[in-house]
């Protein structure tokens, strides 16, 4: 049988922090705000295995009963997290008229991160916890408006199959479709500088939602920090996702991530990435700014200017050679099309500029 990463159970070796996915470490439906008190703090450079929860198969269309939903696709009641069980069944202040579905954890005060900051965050290891996940399109807001075509909601279960997702097709189908398996956390961010703590759907400068499946192991997101501290958290686990996520979810389900956080002070960050309006990423291969809005025209153009300010700070391009080389080899992708703002993505290859000078000392 799947080993299950139920809270607390096996943690990697020498894990310096390990912070649960438990009623008062976790936002379901919300973001952390300026005021939000941090469930751990942690200096600069330190690693944390924190646990996340999917908020598939503890919503209210899906009886918020874990144990019966997934029961009823022959999950055993021991294969169902007990954190995510004990989250449904708890008065947990979340409004399902006005708060958004997804379960973050956090939030994590980063000594010595200061607004003008960047807040790095690299992806050291991702686990599944359980081998199982849910597809779902609600509500019409998918990319298609027709969808779902009846009057319920529709909820795929889809399994693991060693390193594939696996779903059937339809009732009584002999063969499913299988597709590649590519861990990412949807939603990794920092407090927003307000009272209000923002809804959990949208993304925003302060990342959130951003759900860009290139973030897996081995990858950095770098935050423009807005409050002292940074007051960080991550959520919305995903096994797998297409650009675009087109049905509303990908396939949802829990991870357990081992995550180090460092600290880019603005003067270096300004150096690397040049004035940056929101979330950066970057892998071994790429780098890769984002772009975000409601329009999205207006976000494939906020991502280009935000490649521009990359070009230009560290390799020293002017404007026209910079937007020359974007359109002959640079691809940009739909992150999401469903998060009411939507994000695009584009994804600078570093070793194209092997031969050209650096500008900053990096």
């Amino acid at each position: 049988m799947t080993r299950i990463l139920q809270p607390g159970e096996h943690l990697p070796e020498n894990v310096p922090h390990y912070l649960p996915a438990e009623l008062d470490t976790v936002f379901w439906g919300r973001l952390p705000a300026r005021n939000d008190a941090p469930v751990l703090r942690i200096s600069p450079g330190e690693t944390v295995t924190v646990d996340t929860i999917s908020h598939e198969g503890i919503l209210e269309d899906q009886g918020r009963d874990p144990v019966a939903y997934f029961g009823s696709y022959g999950v055993e009641a021991e294969q169902v997290l007990t954190d995510a069980a004990a989250l449904a069944a708890s008065d947990h202040p979340r409004d399902p008229r006005t708060d958004g579905p997804h379960v973050n954890t956090g939030p994590i005060y980063v000594e010595g991160a200061q607004p003008g900051d960047l807040l790095k965050v690299t992806i050291v290891k991702l686990e599944r916890r359980v081998p199982y996940g849910v597809i779902s399109n609600r509500h019409g807001k998918g990319a298609l408006p027709e969808f779902p075509r009846g009057e319920r909601n529709v909820s795929v279960f889809a399994g693991v199959d060693a390193e594939q997702g696996t779903i059937a097709p339809a009732a009584g189908a002999l063969r499913s479709i299988r597709f590649p398996l590519e861990p990412f956390f949807g939603t990794i961010g920092v407090a927003v500088d307000d009272d209000a703590r923002p809804h959990s759907v949208p993304p925003g400068a302060h990342g959130g939602n951003i759900d860009i499946r290139m973030l897996t192991e081995g990858s950095s997101l770098y935050l423009p920090v807005q409050v002292p501290g940074a007051l960080a958290f991550l959520g919305d686990p995903h096994f797998a996702q297409g650009d675009g996520e087109v049905a509303l979810t990908a396939m949802e389900a829990s991870l357990r991530g081992t995550v180090q956080f460092e600290v880019v002070a603005r003067e270096e960050a300004v150096r690397q990435f040049g004035e940056q309006a929101g979330p950066i990423a970057e892998t071994e291969e790429f780098l890769i700014p984002t772009g975000l809005d409601e329009d999205l025209d207006l976000a494939v153009q906020n991502c280009v200017r935000s490649c521009l300010a990359l070009l230009q700070a560290r390799w020293g391009l002017d404007a026209e050679h910079a937007y020359a080389y974007l359109s002959a080899a640079t691809d940009f992708h739909i992150s999401q099309v469903v998060d009411i703002v939507k994000g695009v993505h584009a994804a600078v290859r570093k070793a194209d500029f092997r031969d050209v000078d650096v500008r900053s000392q990096i």
